[in-house]
């Protein structure tokens, strides 16, 4: 029994001892966290001092060319295609026929058409005659010549349709794509021919709500293509849209001629330059120093070793730098990185 008991005291002693170690090393890992915490306060940030910076006014934006006038041609009549008079990339007149349906059907519906018409132009003069000498009452003569106009109708409609076998262009420009051969049987609808203008082309380009004042309708703007880096073009805008979009540009048109030789190709890229090239002092800060992106319109500035959210106006972009309307003053220390671990109020230890 004596045994049993000294074994216990043992135990015990041994237990009081190791939780005495525990509690003192927990007592001094949270006096080193203690300690850490207050090295570690301040955050570490990189800052710029907001400064007058010269830039070029000139705002740039880029496009695509699209055709001025671009069109699909379809069947208008069923048949066969006896012959097709264009090849891709032809030149055509407005008017010009491209090919020709066989009209046999059509021609026998005119015939027909142009004999019930002849006929009932006849019978009219007759009962004309007739009324004259009281032959025949009022209403038998207004009701042939009710079937007289209605052949009139008749023979117009189908001498349309027989005018349909003959597939024309509607405006001068080039064969871009053509889908028959003859033989070809075509129904009403088919795609037969796809014609593109590109002497003159649209730029679509979007201009931001910061610069969409600069635009006007009429207005001429420099136009290059990355493509044709010695060439230079003009466009005059065309449109501006009355509302932005969802990202707070606003569609724009420029219609610009092309040359001589059509250099420019509808779907090449394009920028538009708005503005003459100069030279000016704007008060900018870096791009990276709005909290998430420009258009949140927020930057941590450096007073007193803390950081202060600040609610700012932004004006032009330059490439990496945003005009600052307001809300900042020439020489704020600015903060461009590590925004993502600061509150407002949050001491910071700038780090270069």
């Amino acid at each position: 029994m004596k045994r049993i008991i000294i074994t216990v005291v043992i135990i015990a002693a041994a237990f009081a001892g190791i939780m005495f170690l525990l509690n003192k090393n927990k007592a001094k890992n949270e006096e080193e966290t203690a300690v850490v915490a207050i090295q570690n306060a301040a955050v570490a940030v990189r800052a710029e001092v907001v400064d007058l910076k010269e830039v070029n006014a000139e705002y740039i934006t880029n496009g695509v060319f699209a055709p001025k006038q671009e069109v699909k041609l379809s069947a208008e009549a069923s048949g066969k295609v006896i012959r097709v008079l264009v090849s891709e990339g032809s030149y055509v007149k407005a008017g010009q026929t491209l090919a020709v349906i066989n009209g046999d059907k059509q021609t026998v519906d005119v015939s027909n058409a142009q004999a019930v018409y002849n006929n009932a132009k006849a019978e009219v003069a007759r009962f004309e005659s007739a009324f004259a000498t009281g032959g025949v009452t009022k209403q038998q003569l207004d009701q042939v010549k009710l079937q007289l106009e209605n052949a009139r109708n008749n023979l117009k409609s189908s001498q349309i349709k027989a005018s349909d076998v003959n597939v024309t262009a509607s405006f001068s420009g080039v064969v871009n794509k053509r889908n028959i051969e003859p033989g070809s049987y075509v129904s009403p609808g088919n795609e037969l021919f796809e014609i593109v203008n590109v002497s003159t082309l649209k730029l679509k380009i979007s201009v931001d709500e910061k610069n969409i004042s600069q635009v006007k309708l009429g207005q001429s703007i420099k136009v290059q293509s990355p493509v044709l880096p010695e060439k230079t073009f003009t466009g005059k805008v065309s449109f501006i849209a009355p509302k932005a979009d969802a990202s707070l540009n606003f569609p724009v048109e420029l219609e610009i001629q092309n040359n001589a030789s059509n250099d420019l190709r509808a779907g090449m890229y394009g920028t538009a330059y708005f503005g003459a090239d100069q030279r000016v002092n704007l008060l900018v800060i870096p791009r990276n120093a709005f909290v998430g992106s420009v258009s949140s319109n927020q930057v941590f500035a450096i007073e007193g070793g803390k950081a202060v959210l600040k609610e700012v106006v932004s004006g032009r972009s330059f490439g990496d730098y945003i005009e600052i309307v307001s809300g900042l003053e020439q020489g704020t220390q600015v903060i461009t990185s590590g925004q993502i671990n600061l509150l407002n109020g949050t001491p910071v230890e700038i780090i270069k």
